[in-house]
């Protein structure tokens, strides 16, 4: 019998890292998620970046991305940056390990992307040099590090840090974060998507009519409506009886700028 249990002093001690990460970072991780779909569905792109076990968990964020977290939808653009082994091992050979990543930054990052480090010390030369050139290109910088103060939390626009005794603890505290911010980002992303019934029915009903073509014109008798007849462009409201009433409603010119009166931004694609 071990004279410690190492299981559970490791349970422990990642027990008591993440009740403080709920305590300080849970409302940061949520803010992360809901400006990261914004980003992203206004066509930016994350790039995201770290060094043995956090380059790990950069490329567990972007799959999360580019496939699916939980619930189907759309892919997104996410690049984790140590992937390309081409670009690393060259960059790496021709300027130092320390420009791996600032280099492809400048190369790949543009103004309104987000560039997410992952560090566990918060201390390596490749990503606080990558955290410069993103902030110099223009890009959100974000920090997901182990214990502050430390220099790339100090570089970057925003930062988390992990408040825990061990490389390991860090690592799995990260892991959830990355979690957390993948369910953040897909609530965000739904909600942005939502359109009220009525606006969803007028862009099924636009894009059925610009599939069809246009209808010929032609002056009708409205069914039931005691043979009044309708003038050319004007149609009967849908669900309402011509003959109780004989309210007509003008079908609109064009479907697409009803759709755009009444979803500004668009319907999703």
């Amino acid at each position: 019998m071990l004279p410690v249990d190492p299981a559970h002093e490791h349970c422990r001690a990642l027990e008591t890292a993440l009740a403080a990460f709920r305590e300080q970072h849970a409302a940061r991780v949520t803010s992360w998620g809901e400006q990261l779909a914004a980003a992203l569905a206004g066509d930016a792109r994350l790039l995201a970046a770290g060094n043995g076990g956090s380059a790990a968990q950069a490329q567990h964020l972007t799959a999360e991305l580019v496939g699916r977290y939980r619930s189907e939808r759309r892919p997104y653009s996410a690049i984790a940056l140590h992937a390309d082994t081409s670009a690393v091992t060259a960059i790496g050979n021709d300027y130092g390990f320390g420009s791996l990543y600032a280099r492809q930054v400048t190369a790949h990052g543009r103004p309104g992307d987000v560039l997410l480090l992952l560090s566990t010390s918060g201390r390596s030369e490749n990503l606080t040099c990558a955290a410069a050139a993103g902030r110099e290109a223009g890009l959100r910088v974000w920090a997901l590090t182990g214990p502050a103060p430390n220099p790339l939390a100090r570089r970057a626009d925003e930062a988390l840090c992990v408040e825990a005794d061990t490389t390991a603890t860090v690592q799995e505290a990260h892991l959830v974060a990355v979690h957390l911010l993948c369910e953040a980002f897909d609530v965000a992303q739904d909600a942005q998507h939502a359109l009220p019934r009525d606006v969803r029915e007028l862009v099924r009903d636009a894009e059925q009519a610009a599939d069809a073509g246009p209808a010929p014109a032609r002056t009708g008798r409205s069914p039931g409506s005691g043979g009044e007849p309708l003038p050319v462009g004007e149609s009967v409201s849908a669900g309402e009886s011509p003959g109780a009433s004989g309210r007509r409603s003008r079908a609109p010119g064009r479907a697409g700028e009803a759709v755009r009166a009444a979803d500004p931004g668009g319907p999703a694609r």
